[in-house]
This record gives structure tokens, sequence and C-alpha cells, in this order.
């Protein structure tokens, strides 16, 4: 039986596979259950609604939540969610994702819960598909206005929400993500290196220009690919077409990607766009120099030349000159990775995340009916 003591947080998110967005909801079902009673609505029943039943969590799978854009299926999404939001009666929503967001913003001023939402990349950002944006614009706008707060896990994309106006000025937040640190240490000197890359195989990913910077290296190394996907297929093909199957290793999705990091080398990740990527952080916790596309907020984590080498959006052949110069210097790689390990536990904890995420509920909750539950969130 839950202590009544306690505020109730509803979390909200389209999809439960593997994925940052998914790792970040589970690191906030974890930290806060002590202090929340918390419960999950997903679109699927995948590693999410899996790992939280573990915990312990009520998880509730709800169909029509997809995402894809489905006129009748996104009204049945709102309807079922407000019948959900009355019957767990929730002090607080906090969803993720875009559809989520959108979804559970109507919902709970539906039914007059306060609400926050956390943005892991607008879909309107630079490098995102124009039929994305031409829709995710009009959509965060109006959403923003419906719900309390919004949480930005980058500068770059608070930034974007301030120029766009996405909410209320005085309502949004920037809190990076965070992780706790990996029990493993990666020896990024080890001969020869190799190139690992974590990572779903669907946009914004770009799994292809990898294949092709890499296929003009010469010397010796190993490429390794963890995650699955709809565009996995493609990619196996493109690396046979480009002979480099005798050098590339598909892990497909694995429980065990720590270990896989610890014996790799090198950590790449070729984005068209993104927010700020928790591949990245678990790579720097383990002590891997980075190789990243220039996009989002991923300069936030990478410091070009002292933790890993930033290439822009695309550009195949300074990914190549990055990669070669990780694989043919040792010696850099273990002072890059031993640097972003430090700034890894400087600035990007899992409590630095919690703590201010917490700052965020109190100060939905302090001007809402919640208000005599707030001090028990405090820990």
């Amino acid at each position: 039986m839950s202590d009544n003591s306690k505020p109730k947080i509803l979390y909200v998110i389209t999809r439960a596979e593997r994925g940052g967005a998914q790792s970040h909801v589970l690191d906030l079902l974890r930290s806060m259950q002590e202090r929340a009673e918390v419960a999950l609505v997903t679109g699927e029943d995948e590693y999410l609604t899996q790992e939280a039943r573990r915990l312990g969590v009520e998880t509730m799978v709800l169909r029509e939540l997809v995402h894809q854009l489905s006129p009748s299926c996104d009204f049945g999404a709102v309807r079922s969610l407000v019948r959900i939001l009355r019957r767990f009666k929730p002090d607080l929503v906090h969803a993720h994702s875009s559809k989520a967001g959108v979804i559970a913003r109507v919902a709970a001023r539906v039914a007059g819960v306060p609400s926050v939402f956390t943005a892991h990349g607008f879909a309107f950002a630079h490098g995102a598909a124009w039929h994305r944006k031409l829709l995710a614009f009009p959509s965060e706008w109006i959403a923003g206005r419906l719900g309390d707060a919004v949480i930005t896990v980058s500068q770059y994309d608070y930034q974007l929400a301030r120029r766009y106006r996405v909410g209320r000025q005085d309502a949004l937040f920037a809190i990076p993500n965070g992780k706790r640190e990996l029990p493993v240490l990666a020896q990024p000197d080890a001969e020869p290196a190799i190139l690992i890359m974590v990572a779903r195989f669907s946009p914004p990913k770009d799994h292809a220009a990898v294949l092709h910077a890499a296929a003009k290296i010469e010397e010796p190394f190993q490429l390794w690919f963890i995650g699955d996907g709809p565009g996995l297929s493609h990619t196996k093909e493109l690396a046979e077409s480009l002979r480099m199957l005798p050098r590339t290793t598909f892990w497909g999705m694995r429980s065990d990607v720590p270990d896989l990091l610890a014996q790799s080398q090198v950590f790449v990740l070729a984005s068209r766009h993104e927010g700020l990527p928790i591949s990245v952080l678990e790579a720097m916790s383990v002590g891997l120099p980075v190789v990243a596309s220039d996009v989002g907020g991923v300069r936030e984590l990478v410091r070009d030349g002292k933790t890993g080498v930033l290439v822009p959006r695309g550009d195949r052949d300074q990914l190549r000159k990055a990669l070669r110069l990780m694989i043919t210097n040792p010696d850099l790689r273990a002072r890059m990775g031993n640097a972003g390990r430090q700034v890894f536990v400087r600035d990007f904890s899992l409590t630095q995340m919690i703590d201010k995420t917490v700052s965020v509920y109190e100060s939905v909750l302090r001007t809402g009916h919640a208000q005599s539950r707030l001090p028990s969130l405090v820990s």
C-alpha cells in the first residue's frame, strides 16, 4: 500500500525500446521511488516497461499512443490517458518524447493535473526532416502553453525553445542528462583500436557516414555497431558493398553494453540531429575518447580537441580524418579519454540531474493542488 504522504507522479513516454530517452525515464523512476509514488504509461510493452516492473513500478500500456501521426489513435490516446489520470489521480504528469509530450499535456489539462515535459531534442531542430518540422513546431508551440514547465536536456535546445517561444519563458529549464558511473573502465590506448557506435538504426543516426569514412582507412581497426532498428539490414548491405564486413561486427541489441564499451578504444556517434546523447555520456564514463557529429547539444559534452573530435554534420571526409587520427594515436586516445571521464564526473552526474529535476517539480507543485505534499519530495 502506498504512503499517502508522498506525491504521485505519472511518467508518460511513447516508445519503450532501449534508447536514450527510455534510459533517462528509467533513471527517474529508480531515483524518485523513495520520494514519490510513481507509475509509467507507454505505448508499447518492451524494455522500459519490463525494467519498470522489475522495480515494482505500476505500468500501463496505451496502445493508441503510437509514434506515427494518426488522428484517430491520437484522439483515442488523449481520451484513454484522461481516464488513467482520473483513476490514478497523480499530483504531476511528466511526459517525454514529442508525441507523448503533446498527448500527455492535452490530457493533463483536460484532467486538471499539472504537467512537465522533457524534450530530448526538438523535432523541428536543424537537421530534422522538413515534414517533421512542419508538424512539430505548431504542435510544440500549442502544447507548450498547455503544460506547466518544459525541460530541455541541452543548452542548445533551451536556446531553441526560447527563440521559438516554445512554452512560457519563465517555465523553461535546461537540465543536462546525467548518468551513474558505469562500473568498468576502458583501455583506450590498447591496439588495434576498436571503434564502437551504440545507436538505433533509424533517423537521426548516420551509420552510413561511419561506414563510408571507415572504408577509406587502411590502418588496422575493428568497427562495432550496437543496436537494432529498421535500418539495420540496409546498413549490413552497405557494409558488404564497401567490403567492410571483415572489419565490422553487428552486435544487435545487447544488455552488456558497459562491457563492450570497456573493450573498445574509441566511441563514435554520427548523427543528423541530437539532444544530449546518453550514449556519449556512457562512453565518457568509462574513459573513451569520442568522435561525434557537431549537432544539437553534443558539443556540450565533447570538448573538441580535448575529450574528442567534433566533425560537421554529414562530412564524411572530416569524419574519416578524425577516425584515422584516433586509430593511429593511442596516447592521444588515452589522454582524451581520461579528460572526458573527468568532465563526466564533474558535470554530468545522475545526482545533479535528479536534484535539478526535483526543483522543477517543486516549482510546479508549489502553484498546484499538491502543495501540501511538497515536502516529501525533498530527500
